[in-house]
């Protein structure tokens, strides 16, 4: 094994702004897998981490993004999950299945464009 895509059942994708010097990578895990996390820094930004603590009722991630814009960034989610209804993945609720995507952020506001963030349309676009 030599990468994350060598792992089964797992997939990579990215979308980049190149102008804005920002984007958004997304993991794949449609069968689901079970997922752990440690936040730190001064000013964490996340998404749905605490579900990944020992004894919650969700078990297992369908997604995880990365992404950067600061907590601007954390909208890519949303477009992850709208990937992930569309094709019937997620935490059956009986009637609905809710894709779980834990999410986070980097600040990279002052690298390129500040205005430039990572949002929902990039996160459906790393899924592809």
């Amino acid at each position: 094994m030599g990468g994350l895509t060598d792992v089964a059942g797992l997939r990579v994708g990215h979308a980049t702004d190149r102008e804005g010097v920002t984007g958004c990578t997304v993991v794949l895990c449609p069968e689901g897998a079970r997922c752990a996390v440690d936040v730190r820094g001064g000013a964490p930004g996340t998404r749905e981490t605490d579900l990944l603590g020992m004894g919650r009722l969700v078990q297992e991630v369908h997604a995880i993004c990365l992404a950067g814009g600061s907590a601007f960034g954390l909208a890519a989610a949303d477009g992850v999950m709208c990937w992930l209804e569309e094709r019937g993945i997620g935490f059956d609720v009986g009637v609905a299945r809710v894709p779980i995507v834990p999410a986070a952020i980097l600040f990279d506001l002052a690298v390129g464009d500040p205005r430039a963030r990572p949002d929902a349309a990039m996160g459906y676009a790393a899924c592809e």
